[in-house]
């Protein structure tokens, strides 16, 4: 145990930290843009988006397929399940980078049902075709032994995951980008990013005035969730360069969170240029303003966060 609520990866085969009943997300990439691996991304991980949310003896919930899957995918097979549910939010490459390497995609017997923002199955299926089509990868995704199906999503819907139920929101990336929230049992995960803000900065609700309607929209999707993973990948200042490239930083996800009555925010997509002792300072930072209702921390890779 490295502090409430957080735990290392356990055994390969099992997930010793789940008690009965409980819901967690678990961040096996934890980085924006580009995979940084080496020393000064050591302790807390250089890999790009991948998370894997559990609760009891259900199968694996994962979001997106960016370079912490590879490793995950491994681990997966250890264990007793050949079953999986597998939701991207957006196809930017640092968020599917992993999916080629992906070791349950070569197992055979194991299924895969791969949920993406698509209009039909088809576009779905043709979406990640695009990375194995045996000129970006030389594996052809009608070549792979498992048993992989698609489905296609759109913002605003509700479905069925292996056990959860999910639904989606519209977020504020170029090219488009779908958060998520994940729901059982009376417990809640929301995974939101890519997203820049809804509100340029002196407005909205971070600057104290009442939400516009597409704030009020995530502040009613995010209500009363037990977690919150937002992407935060700047500071308010290196914002302000970089508005219109599709990422938030962390005042603006906490005057969400805060007006939704979140109980745990935690900051994720972190800047590739962010070196360990950086995240050191800025994770001391953000966790000094949590208070009795909002708990506030950053992903760090191999942990876990649990719902309750």
């Amino acid at each position: 145990m490295l502090r409430a609520g957080l735990m290392r990866h356990g055994p390969v085969s099992a997930h010793p930290s789940l008690a009965k009943g409980n819901l967690e997300v678990r961040f096996w990439g934890v980085r924006g843009s580009i995979p940084t691996p080496g020393e000064h991304t050591r302790r807390w991980g250089g890999n790009t988006s991948c998370l894997e949310i559990r609760h009891e003896n259900l199968p694996p919930l994962v979001f997106d397929c960016g370079t912490g899957s590879r490793e995950l995918g491994v681990r997966l097979l250890g264990e007793k399940h050949r079953e999986l549910d597998l939701v991207f939010t957006h196809f930017h490459m640092d968020h599917v980078f992993g999916f080629p390497f992906f070791a349950p995609i070569y197992t055979p017997g194991y299924q895969v049902r791969v949920t993406i923002p698509a209009y039909s199955e088809e576009e779905a299926r043709e979406k990640i075709a695009r990375y194995l089509n045996g000129v970006y990868h030389p594996t052809r995704l009608r070549d792979l032994p498992s048993k992989v199906t698609f489905a296609a999503i759109r913002p605003g819907d509700s479905f069925p995951c292996g056990g959860f139920t999910v639904k989606g929101l519209l977020l504020n990336h170029p090219g488009g980008s779908v958060g998520y929230r994940v729901e059982v049992e009376g417990q809640s995960i929301a995974y939101m990013t890519d997203s820049a803000p809804f509100a340029r900065p002196g407005e909205g609700v971070a600057s104290g005035e009442a939400p516009n309607k597409r704030e009020a929209d995530v502040i009613e999707f995010l209500k009363d969730c037990d977690v919150v993973v937002y992407d935060t990948m700047y500071e308010l200042d290196e914002y302000l360069d970089r508005m219109t490239w599709g990422h938030s930083y962390p005042d603006y996800a906490l005057a969400l969170c805060r007006a939704a009555k979140a109980k745990h925010l935690v900051l994720f997509h972190h800047a590739p240029d962010a070196r360990d002792d950086q995240m050191d300072e800025r994770n001391a930072k953000w966790v000094a303003v949590s208070d009795a209702n909002l708990r506030v921390s950053c992903a760090r890779e191999g942990e876990a966060v649990k719902a309750r």
